[in-house]
């Protein structure tokens, strides 16, 4: 079992920036691919971007060229920078872990609020 614990939300006023964090329990963090979902209420939960072993990256339309995911395999760590932030970006966002190696392994964490407001 692999816990995900997430931190770094918060409010921040539109135009603004924050940073998630993601820590994972796993000696084998290396062997995930890792993601950050999110979910706005009545709301399905959606991709927000996702990165493989290797460093390739995938985000959605809509947060391309503001947010930017990281991650740090020594520190077990993904990050998601948020920048220019707007009122729909407003969700609780969830880290994934996903294995390259066994299919079907999946890991959720317990989310952090993101809010956007004035």
């Amino acid at each position: 079992q692999v816990q995900l614990v997430e931190s770094g939300g918060g409010l921040v006023q539109p135009g603004g920036s924050l940073r998630l964090s993601c820590v994972a329990s796993t000696s084998f963090f290396s062997r995930y691919r890792m993601g950050w979902y999110r979910q706005a209420p009545g709301k399905q939960r959606e991709l927000v971007a996702n990165i493989g072993r290797i460093g390739s990256t995938n985000y959605a339309d809509s947060v391309k060229g503001r947010f930017t995911i990281s991650r740090d395999d020594a520190r077990k760590m993904v990050l998601l920078e948020m920048n220019s932030l707007k009122p729909e970006d407003t969700a609780v966002y969830y880290c994934n872990a996903v294995s390259t190696i066994v299919v079907g392994i999946e890991y959720w964490g317990q989310g952090t609020q993101v809010t956007v407001s004035s």
